[in-house]
């Protein structure tokens, strides 16, 4: 039984060591037109809350270069940025109505971002202040609405 465990422990580690090779890209694209903010309130709460996973000015921490925990983060990264991009606001993004919703329910930002980040958390006045003033944002920028897709139902 003691054999088995330590060959299982080899195995584990000779994994974590292997995944630890697979290449990951950890970018920051140039950014091609930032959103224009309504004050810089509302940008300091999206920069504590947002920018990391929805801009192309991404801090990338030390645990976004160890394996598992670098997929991960690369693919939230990557993920976010294709469906709110603050840093590419000349291209099509999400409508203010799915962002307020993402926040609102709680989704945004991610639990396991939190759990790193604790400054991302923000209080309710912080969240409320925070929504008003993406709306007052998209409201004045709109995003480039995204192309709807083909009906596939028939």
């Amino acid at each position: 039984m003691k054999h088995r465990l330590k060959q299982a422990a080899v195995v584990v580690v000779v994994l974590l060591l292997a995944i630890q090779l697979v290449p990951l890209a950890r970018t920051n694209p140039p950014v091609t037109r930032e959103i224009r903010w309504d004050s810089p309130e509302t940008r300091a709460l999206a920069d504590r809350a947002c920018l990391d996973c929805h801009s192309n000015r991404t801090i990338w921490p030390w645990y976004s270069h160890v394996a598992p925990a670098s997929m991960l983060v690369v693919d939230h990264v990557t993920e976010g940025r294709r469906h709110l991009n603050f840093s590419e606001w000349d291209r099509p993004n999400a409508k203010f109505d799915d962002v307020e919703q993402n926040v609102r329910d709680g989704e945004m930002p991610i639990s396991n971002y939190l759990w790193m980040h604790h400054e991302a958390r923000l209080t309710a006045a912080e969240t409320a202040r925070l929504l008003s003033g993406l709306r007052a944002t998209f409201a004045a920028d709109p995003p480039i609405p995204r192309p709807k897709r083909p009906d596939r139902s028939h």
